[in-house]
C-alpha cells in the first residue's frame, strides 16, 4: 500500500494512521481478527479528517491543491473517457509536455480535452516543467480548439498551473501573445467550453484556457491572479505573509462562487481528491455531462455572450484582487 503524504494541520491524523497500518500489518502476519479494532480506528480517522477539512483556511487549500499526490489531468482524462488519443505538437515545431490534449469520449459525447499536466516526482516535474507551459504549449491548445471548432466537438478543459512559463526564452518565443491570442480566439468558438480548476489556478497561465461557458472548481483548488507568495513578496517584501495575501485575495471556491467568477464548486471526498480519486473523477464526469446538456440546449450567440459576461466579471475580480491587498497594505 502506497503511504499517503499528510500535510501539516494533518499531523493529528499521523498516529491514528500508524496504528491502522500496525493493525493492517498484524492482520497480515497472523490470523488474528482485528476488523472491529480497524473499523473503529478508521472511523474516528475519517471523522477527524472531515473535522479538519470543513475548516481548511485559504492557506491550507493552497497545499491541499498543490498536494504531489492529487490527480492530474492525464489522471481525470483516463478516468472519466471510454477512449481517448492524445495529439501531440503546435506545427510550429514544438510539443510542450506541460499542457496535454487531445481528441476522447465521455459517455456517447466525442470531445476535445486538454489541460495543464504536472508530474509525480522531481524528475517528471522537471520534464513537465511544473505544469507551467511555453508559448508552444498554448498554441497547441489553440491548434486543438480550432480542431474541436471544425469538427463540432465541445472543448473540455483542466486548469492545473502556478503559472505560465516565465523564462527569458518564453518571452523571447512570445508568451505574452500566446496567451492573448488564446484569450481572443476562445470567444469566437462555436463549441461548449467547460473549464474546471482541478488543482492550482494560477495567473494568466490558468486564463490561456479558461475563457469558458462554464468554469467548474473543486473544493479545495484555488484560482488566483497571483500566487500568495509573490502576492506578499511584492506587497511586503516578505513571502512568510502569503497566509494574509491568501485570505486578501479571495482564492477559494466559495468566494469566487459568491463573486460570480466561477459556476459551480464541486464537492471533494473527505481528505481531498488524493484520498478518493475515482470518486472525484465519477463527480467531475456528472458535472461534465450536466453542463454539456445544459450548454447544447443554447444558441451559439447566447454562449458567445455569456462568455463576455463571465469574463467582464473576472476582469472586475482581477481588478478586486490587486486592490484589496494593496489596501491592506
Amino acid at each position: 500500500m502506497v503511504r499517503r503524504a499528510l500535510l501539516d494541520f494533518e499531523k493529528p491524523l499521523v498516529e491514528l494512521e500508524e496504528q491502522i497500518e500496525q493493525i493492517r500489518q498484524l492482520a497480515r502476519d497472523s490470523e488474528v481478527d482485528v476488523s472491529q479494532q480497524l473499523l473503529q480506528l478508521e472511523t474516528l480517522a475519517t471523522r477527524r479528517r472531515d473535522e479538519i477539512f470543513r475548516s481548511l483556511t485559504p492557506a491550507q487549500k493552497i497545499q491541499v491543491a498543490r498536494h504531489p499526490q492529487r490527480p492530474s489531468c492525464l489522471d481525470y482524462i483516463q478516468l472519466i473517457t471510454e477512449a481517448w488519443v492524445e495529439l501531440h505538437g503546435d506545427r510550429r515545431g514544438s510539443d510542450d509536455k506541460a499542457l496535454v490534449g487531445g481528441v476522447g469520449r465521455i459517455g456517447d459525447q466525442s470531445v476535445v480535452l486538454l489541460g495543464h499536466q504536472k508530474g509525480r516526482d522531481t524528475k517528471e516535474n522537471v520534464a513537465r516543467n511544473f505544469g507551467m507551459a511555453s508559448p508552444g504549449g498554448y498554441r497547441k491548445a489553440l491548434r486543438l480548439m480550432e480542431h474541436a471548432d471544425r469538427f463540432r466537438l465541445p472543448i473540455i478543459s483542466f486548469i492545473d498551473t502556478p503559472g505560465a512559463y516565465a523564462g527569458l526564452l518564453a518571452e523571447e518565443q512570445g508568451q505574452g501573445e500566446a496567451i492573448a491570442v488564446n484569450l481572443r480566439e476562445m470567444f469566437r468558438l462555436r463549441v461548449p467550453i467547460i473549464a474546471t480548476v482541478i488543482g492550482e489556478g494560477g495567473s494568466g497561465g490558468a486564463l490561456g484556457i479558461g475563457v469558458a461557458d462554464r468554469l467548474l472548481m473543486f473544493e479545495h483548488s484555488v484560482y488566483t491572479v497571483a500566487s500568495p507568495e509573490a502576492c506578499a513578496s511584492i506587497l511586503w517584501r516578505d513571502a512568510a505573509k502569503a497566509s494574509v495575501a491568501a485570505e486578501a485575495l479571495k482564492i477559494t471556491g466559495p468566494d469566487l462562487l459568491q463573486l460570480g467568477v466561477i459556476d459551480a464548486v464541486l464537492p471533494e471526498p473527505s481528505g481531498g481528491n488524493h484520498w478518493a480519486p475515482l470518486q472525484a473523477a465519477e463527480t467531475l464526469k456528472e458535472a461534465i455531462q450536466t453542463n454539456l446538456a445544459e450548454l447544447g440546449a443554447l444558441s451559439e450567440t447566447q454562449r458567445i455572450e455569456s462568455r463576455y459576461s463571465k469574463f467582464r466579471q473576472m476582469g472586475r475580480f482581477l481588478d478586486a484582487a490587486v486592490t484589496e491587498p494593496a489596501r491592506i497594505a
